[in-house]
């Protein structure tokens, strides 16, 4: 009947062509998986490097006597305070961010 033939300890045996492809596309993958986690970790710290400054701000902000600041937001030059007076009633200051100065307010009504 068939009888193999041995193979002898000096013999190489030729890769099968599909198994040497698959071993090729595995290798190509992980180049690319490689390349891409490095790409999305420089372009992150790229892109979150500049938000560490803090922003430049006035010195002081004067508000008006009894009234406390409840939250701030910055606008391209310029902040919006909102204040809450000793009656509970709120309102929005804007101020001037380079100088200070207010440019404005607007009452907020409360729902009936």
């Amino acid at each position: 009947m068939g009888e193999g033939h041995p193979v002898a300890a000096g013999d190489e045996i030729a890769e099968p062509r599909r198994l040497r492809q698959l071993r090729l596309l595995v290798t190509a993958l992980t180049a690319t998986l490689i390349i891409g986690v490095i790409t999305i970790v420089a372009l992150l710290v790229i892109r979150l490097a500049p938000l560490a400054r803090a922003p430049d701000l006035p010195e002081t902000i004067r508000l008006p006597p009894g009234e406390s600041a409840g939250a701030v937001t910055l606008g391209t030059d310029w902040l919006a305070v909102v204040t809450v007076d000793a009656e509970g009633r709120e309102r929005i200051r804007v101020i001037d961010r380079s100088t200070g100065a207010d440019r404005g307010s607007l009452d907020i009504l409360t729902a009936p």
